[in-house]
């Protein structure tokens, strides 16, 4: 398989993955497209280039900006305000005592795994909800994780981990986006609560590896923001157990690429180097599944609405679904025409479409 990807991604070294195309790839689950490039680790935006539909997606220069100067202050004095924070919305004592450890400095990846692996098991103790006050509580900024994506070793970075608030771990999160009035972007907190699922699911497998209770990492997240339109700090308990199961089943599929990529023509390339009618051709020999929400979390978005015009699933699963799975356009059309369904299985959908036609068309006449 490991061949069969390489010559699928052509010469370039694969991509890495990071916390971020983890928690995309629970976007469209069902887009083997997607799945065989990542698993490929094909760089994506140049290949979308490459075919002339570059990706319009990102985070600006300001908004990165923006958030380290947040997370550094939110971080400052050794991360006194943001145990109290984390302290009090999780509803345990704020420890009078808290060791501080950075983690994100210095060595190679690899390295800063290995040590961070050897700190946050070293700071484990017993699941207890009734833990001492003065128990010391342990920060750990920026430690190294790592999760294995279609057999590639992964690393991944959280913001912070806390230890040993109720004899438990924590991740946090910490976003510039606001939290206004109590509100924040829903759009912006779930893709924050995916993200914090994929470290919550690599802390965990840690602790597997290591001889402990997975059931130590909690499922609840602290996601730290903004509150109104000021830089002072406000935390928000995320529970991310819906999105675990997600990210989990997901990363099983790409483990299981061999029989994915036994549907996909010997021949595909996704090389960026190639030439681009190749690559066009290529890509639309591998299945896909597009919806609207593909433009915001994958770079071949604008390739694949391209392809998808006069399907149905261009107008989003909620329509495909509520036609009845069929994915022509002029089929649709035409059975709300009066044209009789060809399949016994559409003749229900045909009904409702040659009704709603009728009403269209009432309405519009009324008008």
């Amino acid at each position: 398989m490991e061949q069969r990807l390489a010559a699928i991604r052509g010469d370039a070294p694969p991509k890495r993955h990071n916390a971020r195309t983890i928690a995309a790839l629970t976007g469209n689950p069902g887009c083997t497209r997607r799945a065989v490039l990542d698993g490929a680790g094909v760089d994506k935006p140049a290949l979308a280039g490459r075919v002339g539909f570059p990706a319009r997606f990102g985070q600006s220069r300001f908004a990165i900006t923006r958030g380290n100067i947040f997370e550094a202050q939110v971080k400052a004095d050794g991360g006194a305000e943001l145990l109290r924070l984390v302290a009090e919305r999780l509803g345990v004592p704020v420890p009078t005592a808290a060791s501080w450890t950075d983690l994100g400095d210095g060595d190679d990846p690899a390295t800063r795994a290995r040590r961070s692996a050897t700190l946050l098991t070293e700071a484990v103790s017993p699941v207890d909800t009734d833990a001492d006050a003065d128990e010391p509580a342990a920060l750990f900024d920026h430690p190294m994780l790592g999760l294995v994506v279609a057999g590639q070793r992964v690393h991944l970075e959280p913001d912070l981990v806390a230890a040993r608030l109720g004899g438990r771990f924590h991740v946090v999160e910490i976003k510039s986006f606001p939290v206004i009035d109590g509100q924040a972007d829903p759009a912006k907190v779930a893709a924050a609560a995916v993200q914090s699922a994929v470290y919550v699911l690599a802390l965990r497998e840690l602790f597997t590896a290591r001889g402990h209770d997975p059931q130590l990492v909690s499922h609840e997240v602290v996601l730290v923001c903004p509150r109104d339109f000021s830089n002072e700090p406000v935390a928000h308990l995320l529970d991310v157990r819906r999105q675990l199961l997600v990210v989990r089943r997901q990363l099983d599929r790409m483990d299981r690429l061999d029989t994915l990529l036994a549907d996909v023509p010997a021949d595909v390339t996704a090389d960026p180097a190639a030439d681009p009618a190749i690559l066009a051709g290529s890509l639309a020999r591998v299945p896909a599944r597009y919806a609207p929400d593909c433009l915001a979390s994958c770079e071949l978005a604008y390739f694949c609405r391209h392809e998808a015009r006069g399907q149905t699933g261009a107008l989003g699963r909620p329509v495909r679904e509520a036609l009845g799975g069929i994915a022509d356009v002029g089929e649709v059309l035409a059975l709300a025409g009066g044209e009789p369904a060809t399949e016994p299985e559409r003749a229900e959908a045909a009904a409702l479409l040659r009704t709603a036609a009728r009403l269209r068309a009432d309405a519009l006449t009324t008008a």
